[in-house]
């Protein structure tokens, strides 16, 4: 009998869609504009400066796409970060791993084999959850939870993510709209209180910091 295909391997088709329309780009990971993207690294790693760094500290950039991160940090820094990245799709992995020779690549399924992704002080996962695709709003957020409970266990310190938000002029079928008390809601009671969000950035979207309790 044939295994039944995971639901969001679709959005894995949609991404590597992109990236053989419009290449090694901001559209070739489906950002329509350069300066939100940047805006979007520049937000994720903030989740860095509000609790203790510790000295090489590492970065794990979970659905690192075509590795854009990795070129902002080596602009804005921090220079002192050691990064990792990951991803579902081989055809991301292969360009990173052809971009960046001198680091760290994997192709990860964390959901079949969570042991696979490695333990890093903090964990970003920028554009991994805005959009749904042809998926239910209940099969993403199910999806979603299973994520970020996967990947808070492999975060030392913290996690950082990103949804579109609710309160919008109108909303896309094709994008995650999450409303933030039901994710808060997640958060407290399966991962952890210790939590920041930020609307603070001006896109149509809404960034959360999730940190471990203090020991």
């Amino acid at each position: 009998m044939t295994a039944c295909r995971p639901s969001y391997l679709e959005l894995v088709e949609h991404y590597e869609a992109c990236l053989a329309a419009h290449g090694d780009t901001h559209r070739g990971v489906d950002w329509p504009d350069a300066d939100d993207a940047t805006t979007r690294y520049r937000v994720m790693l903030g989740l860095l400066d509000r609790r203790p760094r510790p000295a090489d500290a590492s970065l794990l950039d979970f659905g690192c796409g075509a590795g854009h991160l990795v070129d902002h940090l080596r602009r804005h820094g921090p220079g002192d970060v050691r990064y990792l990245g990951a991803d579902l799709s081989p055809r991301f992995i292969d360009l990173c791993r052809a971009k960046f020779p001198d680091l760290d690549f994997r192709c990860v399924d964390v959901l079949r084999e969570p042991d696979a992704l490695p333990t890093a002080d903090f964990v970003v996962a920028n554009g991994v959850f805005t959009e749904k695709r042809s998926l239910s709003w209940d099969a993403m957020w199910e999806h979603t939870r299973r994520m970020i409970t996967a990947l808070h266990s492999r975060a030392r310190i913290g996690l950082a993510f990103n949804v579109m938000s609710w309160h919008v002029d109108w909303q896309r079928d094709d994008l995650f709209h999450l409303p933030c008390d039901t994710l808060l809601a997640f958060l407290k009671a399966e991962v952890s209180r210790h939590v920041v969000l930020r609307a603070d950035y001006g896109l149509w979207e809404y960034t959360t910091y999730v940190y471990r309790e203090p020991e």
